[in-house]
């Protein structure tokens, strides 16, 4: 073990090249404008063969939405001693769009570098996950060593717009990939102190909705019904929902169910017209113990009572809608190896957790496996400057490695 971590330490330059190559491919799903993850899965396929990886398998969900029309996962396996078991580590090929580009100091596709960080879109959501997983096999790869069980790693496509064509799709098409003795690490959660590690996750579903009244010019209002008014008393309604649904659970953080109002989308293009349509979005995480047709009816039920204050008509589109999934037993295998080899990487005792939703481990545990979401993270998904950190990459590669040789 002591050679494995000394020549993940001499993989800094590795986790540099591999960040700067994967940074410049965009990466993007239809949903966020990109056409999807085809040039990363390539690039991934390519590297991997030039390191003599030998099973290399790519799965295609259809999707007419991308040039291509799939989105590619790809799997690859070393082989361990004992072949009938594998450690699945799993991260997603896709990012999200940069967002306000004035609020980026350095172009979000061009890689760089300051010391231990690493600056671009993607590099910690999820690159520091594939990078890890790449760095973990280049060391077992180059000092011979066969681990206990096989270790697989996982590139999915779709995960930031709700993993339909990515894990959804293998777990539902291509279930034989996966053994019920297999064991599963994301590493897509985390903390920089590598202290949580993440069983059990809320319902969570994404709601949009449309608010249509009538159009007419801003001069003579009584002509029009004002759908901006009236969404934005439908918008104030939401946070209601915290009070109804006002359960808590320690696990999780926060305790409580969340809801959201996020996405606006654009109405009128002028200042001196009235719209006749808005349409706004919310995002929601609720307890496991409440029922997301319930959640859905309540607020169906303030959308009446904007109707009638309003005189507009609304309707709804579930955009994501997830019940929650099993939690993971806390004494399960993986539950003790990843305690185990965080413990022995980086010297404390993580806590287990549950959050928001919205982790493809959710996807697992309904088929009954055991999964944790687990990784050394600083919290800049999604955010402008997005930097991730060469030194908890080769840390959690060593976690990687430490639970690959462990012996239950």
């Amino acid at each position: 073990m002591d050679s494995l971590f000394a020549t993940l330490d001499g993989h800094i330059e590795t986790v540099c090249e591999l960040q700067r190559r994967l940074t410049a491919i965009p990466a993007l799903g239809p949903r966020n404008g990109g056409d999807g993850e085809k040039e990363k899965a390539e690039f991934l396929m390519d590297y991997m063969k030039s390191m003599s990886i030998r099973d290399i398998r790519e799965f295609r969900a259809p999707d007419d939405e991308v040039s291509c029309g799939y989105r590619p996962s790809v799997a690859a396996v070393i082989p361990g001693r004992d072949t009938s078991r594998t450690l699945w580590v799993i991260s997603h090929t896709d990012i999200v769009p940069p967002g306000d580009l004035a609020l980026w100091k350095t172009d979000p596709y061009v890689l760089e570098r300051d010391g231990d960080i690493l600056i671009g879109r993607g590099v910690e959501d999820n690159q520091q996950g594939i990078v890890s997983s790449l760095i973990a096999a280049h060391a077992l790869l180059d000092l011979g060593v066969t681990p206990e069980i096989n270790f697989g790693m996982l590139f999915v496509a779709d995960e930031e717009t709700g993993s339909v064509k990515g894990l959804d799709y293998l777990v539902r098409e291509h279930a034989d990939l996966f053994s019920q003795s297999d064991l599963f690490l994301v590493p897509d959660f985390g903390e920089p102190d590598s202290g949580m590690i993440e069983v059990a996750e809320k319902s969570m579903f994404w709601l949009k909705i449309i608010v249509e009244g009538r159009q007419c010019h801003a001069s003579t209002p009584a002509q029009g019904i004002n759908t901006l008014v009236a969404a934005s008393d439908f918008i104030l309604r939401i946070k209601e929902l915290e009070r109804i649904y006002d359960a808590e659970d320690p696990i999780y953080d926060p305790p409580r169910s969340t809801f959201q109002p996020t996405k606006k989308e654009a109405n009128v293009e002028n200042v001196n017209t009235i719209p006749g349509r808005d349409v706004f979005h919310v995002d929601s995480r609720v307890l496991p113990i409440y029922d997301l047709d319930d959640v859905l009816e309540t607020i169906k039920e303030f959308g009446r009572e904007v109707e009638n204050a309003h005189g507009v008509t609304v309707s709804y589109e579930r955009t994501m809608y997830e019940q929650a999934a099993p939690s993971t037993p806390v004494d399960s295998e993986i539950v003790r190896r990843t305690l185990a080899s965080v413990k022995k990487v980086y010297g404390n005792v993580p806590r287990l957790v549950g959050v928001g939703g919205g982790t493809v481990a959710a996807f697992l545990r309904r088929r009954g496996h055991h999964a944790v979401v687990w990784a050394t993270l600083n919290h800049n998904a999604h955010q402008p400057n997005e930097w991730s950190s060469i030194k908890n990459t080769i840390g959690d590669a060593k976690v990687i490695v430490d639970m690959l040789l462990a012996r239950e």
